[in-house]
């Protein structure tokens, strides 16, 4: 968990400087927890600022937009179509980015969840973080997946440490009132939900899924 030996930086986003010019609203802090424990990247541009970089695949285009579209101040423009190389598959993929506008703001929460070495971490303040049912479903769209033959779904996780792993969980149990087993998959580690608990994962975060995702919660 991160600790930089500094006065800590979690409070920050929640108890924004006045100087701050484009200060998020709480919705938008809600979505970004969830976004940066997904699939965004914030990526520093200078000592404090940081801007959110946003990357799907064409097919999630929709989603990407989706996502946007909760912070129409810093996402300006459009979006930029690119192409990957895949040298294990041999095959060129093509993908959208969107990155936000630069800001403190989002600088403050890449202090929160990222070390001083660049790697995402479980902030030690993750209780008062991830404790809404909206950042837990942006992270589920990002990294989970529902399997429809066994009715159970997956949260894909980086490579955190035991200790993170652990807390994770307990984070999970103590504010969703969910229980997910930690597993080993050849993608990687991920929290594993039980039929039952899937049924309550969906059921705490479908009231706010796109349509073009449902089929992330079976629908």
């Amino acid at each position: 968990m991160a600790n930089n030996g500094e006065t800590p930086q979690w409070a920050i986003p929640w108890e924004v400087e006045s100087s701050i010019i484009a200060c998020m609203n709480k919705v938008q802090k809600v979505v970004l927890v969830g976004m940066i424990m997904g699939d965004a990247y914030i990526q520093p541009t200078g000592a404090k600022n940081a801007r959110i970089r946003l990357e799907h695949s064409l097919k999630q285009y929709d989603y990407l937009m989706w996502k946007a579209k909760f912070f129409p101040e810093f996402f300006q423009g459009k979006p930029t179509t690119l192409n990957r190389f895949n040298q294990k598959y041999g095959k060129t993929y093509s993908y959208c980015r969107f990155q936000s506008n630069s800001s403190p703001e989002i600088g403050a929460f890449r202090r929160i969840f990222y070390d001083d070495h660049g790697k995402k971490v479980i902030p030690e303040n993750m209780v008062e973080l991830l404790h809404r049912p909206l950042s837990l479903c942006v992270w589920y769209l990002d990294d989970g997946y529902y399997y429809k033959k066994d009715k159970m779904s997956y949260i894909y996780l980086p490579n955190y440490s035991s200790k993170e792993f652990d807390f994770l969980t307990l984070v999970m149990t103590k504010n969703f009132n969910l229980s997910p087993k930690l597993k080993r998959k050849k993608l990687g580690w991920c929290l594993l939900f039980s039929v039952l608990q899937t049924r309550e994962l969906i059921k705490l975060i479908s009231p706010f899924v796109p349509d073009c995702m449902k089929y992330k919660i079976g629908l």
